[in-house]
């Protein structure tokens, strides 16, 4: 476990648990803190690969998880959120390992999204890999109730080989055209769905064209840290 020293900021009030990963971050990606208005600490836990967390779902990660989070509330953060919302499948442990908020992943929204739109409407999940999205994760943050749609990115060219399988480069405007495609098949396919929420915490940058293509609100990791800043950093009005 490390912290990343290029954005080691003083009197972060949102600490960021990092997957330990290769590929760029460019902005609007969970891992680049310019994608952020105020400032976040971030902290490394090693050894924690893409293949792990998503596709192995590795158990032995859980204690250097919880070492992360006491390590970020130790240096004064006020919330704890992730870079990957397989973390789901972790929340309840991470939350009751520290006396601070812990926003695990993305998944999170599903309830906040699913009560603003109407009863007969369903959630769309995109989300990196779909076979690796299982009733546990559901069940971690809860929403395994929800009516949700799933659909996922593993078929994706370029998508897969950076964000799974840790190419150090990327194709901006493949990887857009790819998530932009998944999004209209699945409300091709389930024309019920009114909202979505990505998953994976490497989708923002591509959420307003997610939007614009399919005419939905797009809950992502970055809606998510924004609201925990804002709930744990309260605005003063007089």
């Amino acid at each position: 476990m490390s912290e990343q020293p290029a954005n080691s900021k003083v009197n972060s009030a949102i600490g960021i648990i990092m997957l330990d990963t290769i590929f760029p971050r460019i902005l609007g990606d969970v891992g680049n803190p310019d994608t952020f208005s105020f400032p976040v600490l971030y902290k490394t836990v090693k050894g924690a690969s893409p293949k792990r967390v998503v596709i192995d779902a590795d158990p032995f990660l859980l204690q250097p998880f919880i070492q992360a989070a006491r390590s970020l509330e130790n240096e004064g953060v006020k919330a704890i959120a992730t870079s990957c919302g397989f973390l789901a499948i972790f929340h309840r442990e991470l939350t009751n390992a520290v006396n601070i908020p812990v926003f695990t992943s993305s998944l999170l929204q599903v309830h906040s999204a699913m009560a603003t739109i109407r009863e007969d409407q369903k959630i769309g999940i995109l989300t990196a890999r779909s076979q690796s999205l299982t009733l546990k994760h559901f069940i971690g943050v809860g929403i395994e109730s929800y009516p949700l749609c799933v659909i996922g990115l593993e078929s994706a060219e370029e998508f897969s080989a950076v964000f799974l399988e840790g190419k150090k480069k990327i194709d901006i405007n493949k990887c857009r055209m790819e998530l932009v495609s998944a999004a209209k098949k699945l409300i091709k396919s389930e024309p019920d769905v009114g909202a979505i929420v990505l998953e994976c915490t490497n989708m923002p940058p591509y959420a307003r064209d997610i939007q614009e293509a399919v005419g939905l609100p797009v809950f992502d990791v970055v809606t998510m840290i924004n609201y925990a800043y804002s709930a744990v950093t309260k605005q003063k009005f007089i």
